[in-house]
């Protein structure tokens, strides 16, 4: 395959779901039910393909560079902006995650949806959903990335709000939005910075300019805070902290959407975006990273060991491995960081698509039993599923293994190398608060994970509503078994224990920085580096002009040394002690949830009475909704009121004050209009009656007294002049 045909192919896939969309948002009412037909079947097509092209990607052109294709936009007097598509090793693993995840949840949505009645409405969502996460994947430039990361935006609020007559559904759609909407201003900040600085938009030339010493206004400091506003899009949209607040309750939302959401699409496009720009951040851009990573890992973990809604466990979970992720690519453990993005969105979706099994059997049996009071998921009336549900207790318990951290899993590849750079950074940089978080982090994973299998699964059943529930049918289970297979560990390396010789490893290294050395770690510095890249330019249209031109670029490495930094050696030595110190804390957090949950050697209520004030934060999510309240919400009100009173007595105030001088004006100008033009007009009127009055008198039409008059004037005149 050609890379033409390849660019052309990805296209096809980005297309294909909008198509879907607009079938199914004009026609979805007449085909009914067939729209689910209609969205799994185009997003099995969209898979296929994102596998075809995968293939070829990470196989004939695994050791070149980005395979773009460019056209000039518009052009801005003697500045043109370029956009374009663009296919490498990260976006072929990407198309593969998106379209894999998308189509079993179409799939699984054929029977949680079914009494919906709005089926297609929900599919031709899902469709605009999938389309702008894969927009997102193979932009090659920052503005088509920005573009679809604000559809991202809107289509997510759509599926979260879904029920919308629920309050609880439209208060979480309008919290998702608008926690995203802070952290998009300051990737909007970050790309108008990028375009007046460089005046391209096309990640490699960025890169190249700063390569070359073009800082914004000639400024370290100014380049931080450039890759700090672009890092502040993933911050909202992959819920780092502060802004994490809204994942949690975007599980208001259908159950195949929280998969959807929590597992490949939205969440993941943050982490995304900090592994595509990653060579824009200096050193202390990578610090900042880091700490809202370990930050996020560790408070959320701190808020899952309490929570008694299945969902929500699960929420927060997301919340702390998307901190890992950040943390990863923080600290320079960027293969690790990326690959713990695919193999969480694997068991993620299964943990989600599993408690969405869950809770449909829990409302199915709730059905029959005419009780509609109780809560279907809260796991204090679950108990005993892994008998009467035991293909969703194992796929299940396979996740909760691999997201634990536990050999011979994908998470465990992947959570291994992340654990192992923080401890290279803290040893090289003397930040120890990272590697503490992580590990603390990794424990307490562990423990909430399997408190919720056993609270859920095991024992005996709690309610009898829990006790008549049953296994759901293939629509339900097919996609279980199929996300629980890849959670084992050979999909991404033969060796169970370390994936540095897998291909993911080798086909997913870091991309070197841009940046200049005196703004880097020095323990990431190459020591060497020898690399050639030869470009070719094939034109796609030879008849068009210059501006429409549209061609392919292709970089061929030919030859390259290893790159070698003391971070990397650090990194090497630490993996023996990173695995035997991350499953020492994981088998920790199993066995302390086996004692107190399983075996009940210890009363979990005798730790909350030791620690209230902690029980009632960890429960409480440490007060941050009450404290999002309190800013984002009510500061948001607070500023409707006076933009509201501004309006009111400022705007209105002197719109009115114009409006009564105009009043004022024209009543002046009436009275003078009326008692002096008018009045004038009226007077001479009066006086030229006066007069015609007097002069009409003597004029009686008698010719004796004509002649009268004119002897006296006569007279007179004589009378004057002698």
């Amino acid at each position: 395959m050609t890379p033409e045909t390849m660019l052309i192919l990805s296209i096809v896939i980005l297309l294909l779901p909008i198509l879907d969309f607009a079938v199914l948002i004009f026609f979805g009412k007449r085909l009914g039910r067939t729209s689910g037909f209609i969205g799994t079947a185009v997003l099995g097509i969209d898979l296929i393909l994102s596998i075809i092209v995968a293939f070829e990607r990470l196989t004939i052109y695994a050791n070149e560079t980005m395979q773009q294709l460019k056209f000039n936009w518009l052009m801005l007097g003697n500045k043109t902006v370029a956009l374009g598509i663009g296919i490498d090793n990260l976006t072929a693993i990407m198309l593969i995650v998106v379209t894999l995840i998308s189509f079993l949840v179409h799939l699984f949505s054929m029977e949680y949806m079914r009494e919906d009645k709005r089926f297609s409405r929900f599919y031709a969502y899902l469709g605009l959903f999938t389309f702008s996460m894969l927009g997102i994947v193979i932009a090659n430039n920052f503005f088509n990335m920005f573009i679809f990361w604000e559809l991202v935006g809107v289509s997510s609020y759509l599926l979260i709000g879904f029920w919308f007559e629920k309050d609880s559904a439209a208060n979480a759609g309008k919290k998702a939005f608008i926690a995203n909407r802070v952290g998009d201003l300051g990737f909007l900040i970050g790309l108008m910075l990028i375009y007046s600085t460089y005046g391209t938009f096309i990640f490699e030339e960025v890169f190249s300019k700063i390569h070359s010493g073009i800082l914004p206004f000639n400024s370290g400091f100014w380049l931080t805070l450039m890759g700090i506003l672009v890092f502040g899009g993933a911050i909202g949209k992959s819920a780092q902290f502060p802004l994490h607040v809204w994942l949690p309750d975007a599980m208001e939302g259908p159950t195949p959407v929280s998969a959807l959401i929590h597992a490949a699409t939205m969440v993941a496009a943050g982490v995304y975006l900090t592994a595509r720009v990653y060579p824009i951040f200096t050193a202390d851009a990578l610090l900042f990273i880091a700490y809202i990573g370990a930050i996020t890992a560790f408070v959320a973990a701190t808020i899952a060991i309490t929570q008694f809604d299945f969902k929500r466990v699960l929420a927060y979970s997301t919340v702390s491995q998307l901190g890992y992720m950040v943390m990863g690519l923080g600290v320079g453990a960027f293969t690790s960081g990326f690959m713990h993005l695919v193999t969480h969105a694997w068991f993620k979706a299964l943990l989600f698509l599993a408690s969405g099994s869950v809770i449909h059997a829990m409302h199915n049996s709730m059905h029959k039993a005419h009780n509609h009071d109780m809560d279907p998921q809260d796991i204090r009336n679950m108990g005993g599923l892994r008998k009467t549900m035991p293909i969703t207790y194992i796929t299940f318990l396979f996740a909760t293994i691999a997201i634990s951290g536990i050999p011979f899993t994908s998470g465990f590849l992947s959570k291994d190398g992340i654990l192992a750079g923080t401890l290279a950074f803290g040893e090289l940089s003397g930040h120890w608060f990272i590697p503490i978080a992580g590990f603390a982090a990794a424990a307490m994973t562990a423990f909430y994970m399997f408190r919720l299998t056993i609270l859920s699964f095991h024992g005996k059943p709690k309610t009898d509503i829990a006790s008549h529930t049953h296994e759901n049918n293939g629509y339900i289970t097919i996609p279980l078994v199929i996300l629980a297979v890849l959670t084992f560990w050979f999909f991404y390396s033969l060796n169970p224990l370390g994936a540095d010789n897998g291909w993911f490893h080798s086909r997913t290294q870091a991309p070197p920085s841009a940046v200049p050395t005196s703004l880097m770690w020095k323990f990431m510095t190459p020591e060497k580096e020898n690399t050639k890249e030869v470009a070719s330019t094939q034109e796609l249209n030879a008849n068009a002009t210059q501006n429409e031109k549209q061609f392919i670029v292709t970089h061929t490495k030919e030859s390259q040394e290893v790159v070698i930094t003391e971070f990397k050696e650090s990194l090497h030595h630490a993996h023996i002690p990173a695995m035997l110190l991350s499953l020492t804390v994981a088998l920790s957090g199993i066995l302390l949830s086996f004692l107190f949950y399983q075996f009940k050697i210890w009363d979990p209520d005798s730790i909350v009475n030791m620690f209230p004030w902690l029980y009632k934060g960890s429960f409480n999510k440490w007060f941050f909704d009450e404290i999002y309240q309190a800013t984002f919400i009510n500061g948001t009100v607070g500023l409707g009121k006076v933009g509201a009173w501004f309006d009111l007595n400022i705007v209105d105030g002197i719109v009115n004050f114009v409006a009564a001088l105009g009043r004022g004006i024209g009543k002046i100008t009436s009275i003078f209009d009326f008692h002096i033009i008018d009045g004038l007009v009226n007077l001479s009127a009066k006086i030229s009656g006066w007069i015609g009055t007097a002069l009409r008198k003597p004029q009686t039409g008698v010719i004796q007294a004509y002649l009268v008059l004119t002897v006296l004037g006569l007279v007179v005149l004589i009378l004057l002049f002698i």
